[in-house]
């Protein structure tokens, strides 16, 4: 199966939608599935105004359908509502093609967090994004309930994985062994909420990995912290396994990969309880939920750390290409039913029912 994804997120940025995408590349060519990508490479593409580092394609609705044309995939997959996004939504509309998206990112809240825009009208486009889709993917069931709620339609379960053999135990203690190390990985912008970690009052050192707008301004407002720059491969597993907890203070993200690496490296999680964090981490065990970030650090201390390992090892990039690509396969199947059962395709996309696809109640990866 030949499958093409349209994002508007690519190399030589770096963020968890590319790295999912990148892994399930990998993996689904095991499984029998090939992936392709349209990307903002592929046309002329100008920098964010508000994300220097992301590129907006300038992809007219032409030169979209010349490249999918040329690629023949035997399914089209959307994984963005940028530009390519929308592009590819509307090819597949006007030709009566089924296709599949992603909900990758909390876009309203970081609308709401960087431009001031109301987050209601925000989901009423993302909501419209979406609505002609045959299977949005979601990554965790307090996500699918979330969205569902706000009147999002065929939600589907689509987890994530993690590298078990390059995040691992090891013995590094690359900030010393005299005091506590809390660590956060990650984009440093302001929707990550990172001076909720930065105020905190913690009984060790705080360490921020990774690059972004916001960096310059964390630097200066707090200069005990260590910022060690960007970290990727062996180096990053390195610095995981010299914390001794993950704080993760995000309320915006939809799943959260570091979270995962964290605990493979053995590293308890202390979070908010928000999606992501409460369907990743098991409360008391492989890491601390609480709306007091701060008590949530320091009781993570005292936890097991085999606990987080055990939990990261119920997540595998194999699975996740599987849910990928049956997603997939249910999709084209109950849009060729529902082709066959209606007098022809409407605009509109597929009817608003489930039909076969799984309830949001076992949504469940454990």
């Amino acid at each position: 199966m030949r499958i093409l994804v349209a994002t508007d997120a690519w190399l030589p940025q770096i963020n968890g939608v590319i790295r999912t995408y990148c892994r399930i590349e990998e993996e689904a060519g095991k499984l029998g599935g090939t992936l392709e990508f349209l990307t903002p490479g592929e046309f002329r593409n100008f920098a964010c105004p508000f994300y220097p580092e992301v590129r907006l394609a300038l992809a007219a609705k032409h030169n979209v359908a010349r490249k999918i044309d040329a690629l023949k995939p035997d399914h089209i997959h959307i994984a963005t509502e940028g530009p390519i996004g929308w592009a590819t939504r509307r090819y597949c509309l006007d030709r009566g093609r089924p296709f599949t998206t992603s909900y990758h990112t909390k876009f309203p809240e970081y609308s709401s967090a960087i431009l001031g825009l109301p987050s209601s009208l925000a989901y009423r486009y993302v909501r419209n994004f979406h609505k002609p889709s045959a299977g949005v993917m979601v990554a965790t069931p307090s996500l699918a309930s979330e969205l569902s709620q706000r009147g999002f339609i065929r939600l589907v379960p689509w987890t994530r994985g993690v590298d078990m053999e390059l995040f691992r135990p090891r013995p590094d203690r690359l900030f010393g062994s005299d005091r506590p190390v809390f660590l956060y990985a990650g984009r440093v912008s302001r929707e990550k909420n990172l001076e909720a970690f930065l105020d905190a009052e913690l009984p060790g050192l705080k360490v921020v990995i990774g690059e972004g707008p916001h960096l310059a301004t964390l630097k200066r407002r707090y200069p005990t912290a260590v910022f060690t720059g960007y970290k990727t491969g062996d180096d990053l597993a390195r610095h995981y396994a010299s914390a001794d907890v993950f704080v993760f203070p995000s309320t915006t993200d939809t799943f959260g990969l570091v979270l995962l690496e964290a605990m493979a490296c053995g590293v308890p999680v202390a979070a908010f309880p928000v999606t992501g964090p409460i369907d990743i981490v098991e409360n008391g065990k492989s890491g601390m939920l609480d709306w007091d970030l701060a008590k949530a650090a320091t009781a993570a201390l005292n936890l097991d750390r085999s606990e987080a390992i055990a939990r990261a090892q119920q997540f595998s990039w194999q699975r996740a290409a599987q849910m990928f690509l049956d997603n997939i396969r249910d999709a084209n199947t109950r849009a060729a039913r529902e082709r066959n059962s209606s007098p022809g395709p409407s605009r509109r996309g597929f009817p608003d029912h489930a039909g076969p696809f799984p309830k949001l109640e076992i949504m469940t990866y454990d």
